[in-house]
């Protein structure tokens, strides 16, 4: 039997096949086929033939893995966008506060204030002030924070088309130091920080409030 085996290993390696391919035909370890087919080398271009098959097959594995985590995640995306939306006023009002629990600024109650790097959270921002407190939207004020190696001008007119407002909110942006190049994850940095900022003292409270009534809510409920 085992002699067999080596005679068909041979008839195989003379047909171009790899170690590989024959150990898949034959169930022998590519140890026993190195000693078997030690005196059958391989043509150098029937090599270049299987080191590029391997290589296409590698990457049509990754393709398909790829496709299939695509896949995956657009059922899970369509399955919770069906949960999440449409969004009545109320999901809005209770979303809004969670997302300046964790991203607003509370050390001044005189104003309600968020940064962020993702104009989608700061846009969020804005709708829950406008949409849920019936903010006018011209009343905003937006500061950003750039890095000394970025176009300060290209970069303010991205955020000012992003939020949908006009330069004349703007105030003048405050500028690192440091270059964006050395922000460690510096993707998520790409276009600065976002602050936008509105005075209110009579909002402010009832922010703040708002908070102190999800914080105690939480603290009571620990556990449930």
């Amino acid at each position: 039997m085992r002699r067999l085996d080596n005679d068909k290993a041979i008839k195989l390696r003379k047909q171009g096949m790899s170690y590989s391919q024959i150990k898949q035909k034959l169930g022998v370890s590519k140890g026993t086929l190195s000693y078997w087919l030690r005196d059958y080398p391989l043509p150098e271009k029937r090599i270049r033939e299987l080191r590029d098959w391997n290589e296409r097959r590698i990457e049509n594995y990754r393709e398909t893995r790829r496709r299939k985590r695509e896949e995956i995640l657009r059922d899970v995306y369509e399955k919770t966008e069906e949960d999440l939306l449409p969004f009545t006023k109320r999901d809005l009002m209770i979303a809004g506060w969670f997302l300046y629990w964790g991203e607003g600024t509370k050390s001044q109650i005189s104003e309600v204030s968020i940064s962020n790097t993702n104009p989608a959270a700061i846009i969020a921002f804005m709708s829950w002030l406008v949409e849920c407190f019936g903010v006018d939207k011209s009343k905003l004020r937006v500061r950003l924070q750039l890095y000394s190696d970025m176009d300060i001008e290209k970069e303010s007119g991205w955020w000012s088309k992003m939020l949908d407002l006009p330069f004349t909110q703007f105030r003048k942006p405050y500028i690192k130091k440091s270059s964006l190049v050395a922000v460690k994850y510096h993707n998520s940095y790409s276009h600065g920080t976002c602050n936008v900022i509105f005075g209110s003292a009579k909002l402010g409270k009832i922010v703040h409030m708002g908070l102190k009534v999800l914080e105690n809510y939480f603290n009571t409920n620990a556990g449930v």
